[in-house]
C-alpha cells in the first residue's frame, strides 16, 4: 500500500498546479480550454504508462481500458481480451466550476488509476475489462448543461440539442469542441451517424462505479472516511429573465422606474424563504445585467436558479412558488418575467444490489454507510440510462465544495482508493 500512496501523491502533485488561480487558489478548468486540455493530456499519459487502451468520442469523452488476456499465465498487463463480457467502468471528470476545488472530479480519476495499480499489486487478474472514464463538461460551467459529456454518450441529450448551446462569450458548442483535442471533429463524426460520434456505453459497460469527494458533512458526522450513495435527489437549473426599462440613475424618480434589478432582488429573497421553510435548496448564483452600467437603471436582468429537493413533487412546488412570487413582484415593479427550465433531473436511485456488494469491507470493518446526495454526477446520468451504477464518497472534513476550500485528507483518499479497488476486484473477478 505504501507504493500506491506514493503513486497517488505523485499523480496529485502533477495535477495540482493545472488551472489553479494564483489569487484565490481555486481552479478554472473550463471545458475545451487550455487548462482542461492539459488535464486530458495528463489522463492519456497515465493510461499509456499503464498499458491501457484509450477510446475517445467526438467531444473527447474517454475510456482507458485494462483488458487482460484470457490466458492469464502469459498475458502482458495491457493485452487485448478475447472475452465478450461487458466491462466494469469507474472514473469521473477533470473540469471544474469557476474558482472550484481540487477534489470534485479529479479525486475519482486519480483514485481510479491508483485502484488499478493496487489490484495489479495484489496479483489479481480480472476476468472482465476494467475501464477508467473521463467525461467532459460535467459541471456545466461553460455551456450551462451539467453532465453534458455523459448525457451525449448515453443519448440523454441529442446532438441537435447540443448544437444549440453557446457559452458566455457566444462561442457555439461545436466550434469549441472542433477547435481542440477530439480524435475526429464533431461535424465529421456526425456525418457518419450518432453511433460514430459517441462511446458505446451500453454495448461495452456492464456497470459503473464513480468515486467522488462528499459535498456535504454526512460522513463527518458519522465519523467514517467512506460512504456509498443510495440516490441523487431531484435538482434543476432555471433561467429567470426580468425585463424592465433602462433609464438614468440620477434623473429618474424612484416611483417612475421599471427596474428589473429590484424584481430580481426580491425574487432572491423569496427563493431563500421558500427553500428554508420547506427544508429544500434554492440558490441564485449567476446573474447577467444589461447594460451593466453604474449610473443606469438596468433594462434587463437574467439570473439562474439552482433548485434541489427531496422529491420531484417538492422540487416542482418550490420552483412554482418562487416563480409565482416573482411574477407578483414584477407586476408591482412594472417589469416582466419569463422562466425557462434549462435542465431538470429527477430522482435517481442507484442499483441496490450493486450498493450492497460494495458496502461490505474486505478488512472486516463495519459496513460503509449508505447515504443520499443532492449533488448531480455523471453516475446519475448513466444510472438513468439503464446502466447499473453505484457511487463511493470520500469524507470532506469541512463539507465545503465548489470552492477553493474543498478538501479531503490523504488518509481518507487512500481509504477511498482501497474501497474502490476492492469494489472493482469483486465486480471484475
Amino acid at each position: 500500500m505504501a507504493a500506491i500512496m506514493s503513486d497517488f501523491e505523485s499523480m496529485w502533485r502533477e495535477l495540482a498546479p493545472v488551472g489553479r488561480s494564483a489569487t484565490t487558489g481555486g481552479y478554472f478548468r473550463t471545458p475545451w480550454t487550455a487548462a482542461e486540455r492539459e488535464c486530458v493530456g495528463w489522463f492519456r499519459e497515465q493510461a499509456s504508462a499503464r498499458g491501457l487502451s484509450v477510446e475517445t468520442d467526438a467531444v473527447g469523452n474517454m475510456i482507458a481500458w485494462w483488458r487482460v488476456s484470457t490466458d492469464a499465465t502469459t498475458a502482458p498487463a495491457g493485452s487485448t481480451t478475447t472475452t465478450t463480457a461487458k466491462g466494469v467502468l469507474t472514473g469521473s471528470h477533470l473540469d471544474s466550476v469557476l474558482d472550484g476545488g481540487a477534489f470534485d472530479g479529479p479525486l475519482g480519476v486519480v483514485s481510479a488509476f491508483a485502484a488499478i495499480d493496487l489490484i495489479r499489486e495484489r496479483g489479481v487478474t480480472p476476468a472482465k475489462p476494467i475501464g477508467i472514464a473521463l467525461f467532459r463538461e460535467e459541471e456545466g460551467s461553460r455551456f450551462g448543461l451539467p453532465c453534458l459529456g455523459s448525457r451525449l454518450a448515453t443519448g440523454a441529450t441529442t446532438w441537435e440539442q447540443a448544437t444549440q448551446l453557446r457559452d458566455r462569450d457566444g462561442v457555439w458548442f461545436l466550434d469549441a469542441v472542433d477547435a481542440v483535442d477530439a480524435d475526429e471533429p464533431v461535424g465529421v463524426a456526425l456525418e457518419h451517424g450518432d453511433d460514430q460520434a459517441t462511446l458505446d456505453l451500453h454495448g461495452t459497460v456492464g456497470c459503473f462505479v464513480e468515486l467522488h469527494v462528499e459535498q456535504g458533512r454526512d460522513l463527518v458526522d458519522r465519523g467514517v472516511p467512506v460512504g456509498v450513495a443510495s440516490s441523487i435527489l431531484p435538482h434543476g437549473r432555471y433561467r429567470f429573465d426580468f425585463v424592465g426599462e433602462a433609464n438614468h440613475a440620477g434623473t429618474t424618480r424612484m416611483e417612475d422606474r421599471r427596474d428589473p434589478m429590484l424584481t430580481y432582488a426580491m425574487t432572491v429573497l423569496a427563493a431563500n424563504k421558500q427553500a428554508r421553510t420547506s427544508g429544500q435548496r434554492a440558490t441564485f448564483g449567476r446573474i447577467d445585467v444589461r447594460p451593466n452600467g453604474t449610473n443606469a437603471v438596468p433594462s434587463a436582468v437574467t439570473a439562474w436558479l439552482d433548485a434541489r429537493a427531496d422529491s420531484s413533487e417538492r422540487l416542482e412546488r418550490l420552483v412554482a412558488g418562487v416563480e409565482r412570487l416573482a411574477e407578483d413582484r414584477a407586476g408591482r415593479d412594472g417589469t416582466t418575467l419569463t422562466v425557462a427550465a434549462e435542465s431538470v433531473s429527477g430522482d435517481v436511485v442507484f442499483d441496490v444490489e450493486l450498493a450492497q456488494r460494495i458496502v461490505a469491507r474486505d478488512d472486516g470493518g463495519p459496513a460503509w454507510p449508505v447515504i443520499p446526495t443532492m449533488a448531480g454526477h455523471d453516475a446519475g446520468v448513466l444510472s438513468a440510462a439503464g446502466i447499473p451504477t453505484a457511487m463511493l464518497f470520500v469524507r470532506n472534513p469541512s463539507g465545503i465544495s465548489h470552492s477553493p476550500a474543498e478538501h479531503a485528507e490523504s488518509a481518507d483518499c487512500l481509504a477511498g482508493v482501497e474501497a474502490l479497488a476492492d469494489t472493482l476486484e469483486r465486480l471484475a473477478t
